[in-house]
């Protein structure tokens, strides 16, 4: 922590006020004899009377003086606002929101890519196996995953937990979504992902962010091996609206543009896609193509970090004003007790006075009458 900093040091002026009123305030400049009664002097000098001796007189005792004085220092100090800096913290931005959008349609479990040790895999096993690579570079970027098909729908949403959304994908397989490739359903989806990240981003600002993370680029990385074929959406219709938000779209092709019939690559469409949006277009024959294009995509799109330093503001007058209240319960507390005691003794010696008369009445009574009897027995030998 850092030192203690005054908000309105100006306001440590008013710590004399109480003194100064007491100086000069014609109300304090009054004899003691006027302690119960303001402009008790001036009123008995107008009625030319004069108070009886042992007249009670109010004194503060000296613990209530220095709670007084005590009290109103600590209030001063809290009109000033004492305020005190955290250590500096650290907060980086994230760089980039990049949508992963992957093709689940049936073509994608033909068998003509090869791995690393030489075996035959799918084209959504290589393409998975690049993509855990690829995300495992992206420490900074909030990754999301689209699986589309004959639909698209989320698989997760933008998350900085790489492990999370490396599970995610594993767990993706083909016929989840259908048989087909509906490119203009994914690319509409993206969009719609990014503007309600955008907006959550705008509701979390001012809270505990501190810092405006509306301008992260938005990137979508689109990995198909087929031609669109039927989207609610046309792909060149949802690229002219992703260029409008500010999204780049990379399209990966897999597999041979040469290709004819269903499982065809529709390259006129794909690099109308990449040039609306302002981005790139690649083809993969194999996988060391595939991983080839990832990393020119990271090229491309290279980690972002934005970092800043910021020390949290802490006010402390609560503090001041919570000792105060204390202060004065306590000194309450002790002034009842002392109040309760003193009233205890006065009945104890009041009972007293009230036993010694009642003794002093009888030994009377019983004086007067034994006067009374020793006067009738005079007047009866009188008598006789």
């Amino acid at each position: 922590m850092s030192s203690i900093d005054l908000t309105y040091p100006w306001l440590l002026l008013l710590l004399p006020l109480p003194f100064l009123v007491m100086r000069f305030s014609k109300a304090y400049k009054t004899k003691q004899t006027a302690i119960k009664v303001p402009f008790f002097q001036v009123l008995i000098d107008t009625l030319n009377e004069k108070p009886s001796e042992g007249a009670s007189m109010l004194s503060p005792r000296l613990w209530q003086r220095v709670i007084l004085v005590l009290s109103w220092c600590c209030l001063v100090l809290a009109m000033t606002k004492p305020t005190q800096l955290s250590e500096p913290q650290l907060r980086e931005q994230l760089g980039r929101d990049v949508m992963i959008a992957l093709d689940l349609s049936g073509s994608m479990n033909e068998t003509d890519f090869v791995d690393d040790s030489g075996k035959r895999i799918s084209r959504i096993d290589a393409a998975k196996q690049v993509l855990q690579d690829f995300s495992a570079t992206r420490q900074g970027d909030r990754l999301g995953l689209i699986l589309f098909a004959d639909a698209a729908f989320l698989q997760t949403p933008f998350t900085a937990d790489i492990a999370v959304w490396q599970s995610l994908l594993a767990q993706s397989d083909t016929g989840m979504a259908g048989q087909s490739t509906h490119l203009g359903d994914a690319i509409g989806l993206s969009i719609k992902v990014f503007e309600q990240a955008e907006q959550d981003t705008v509701s979390a600002q001012g809270t505990d962010r501190g810092i405006n993370e509306t301008s992260v680029e938005k990137v979508v990385i689109l990995l198909t091996d087929g031609n669109d074929t039927g989207s609610f959406v046309a792909p060149i219709d949802a690229a002219k609206v992703a260029a409008v938000k500010g999204i780049r779209v990379h399209v990966i092709a897999m597999g041979d543009p040469l290709t004819v019939g269903e499982q065809a690559l529709d390259m006129e469409t794909i690099v109308r896609i990449t040039s609306e949006t302002g981005g790139s277009t690649f083809t993969a024959l194999d996988k060391q193509q595939l991983d080839e294009a990832y990393q020119a995509v990271s090229l491309l799109e290279p980690q972002l970090f934005n970092s800043t330093n910021y020390q949290i503001t802490y006010t402390l007058h609560h503090y001041l004003v919570i000792f105060v209240v204390m202060l004065y319960l306590l000194a309450f507390s002790v002034s009842l007790l002392l109040q309760s005691g003193g009233h205890q003794s006065k009945l104890a010696g009041s009972k007293v006075v009230n036993t010694k008369a009642t003794q002093e009445t009888k030994a009377t009574q019983e004086t007067k009458a034994t006067q009374q009897t020793s006067v009738e027995k005079i007047k009866g030998e009188q008598d006789v």
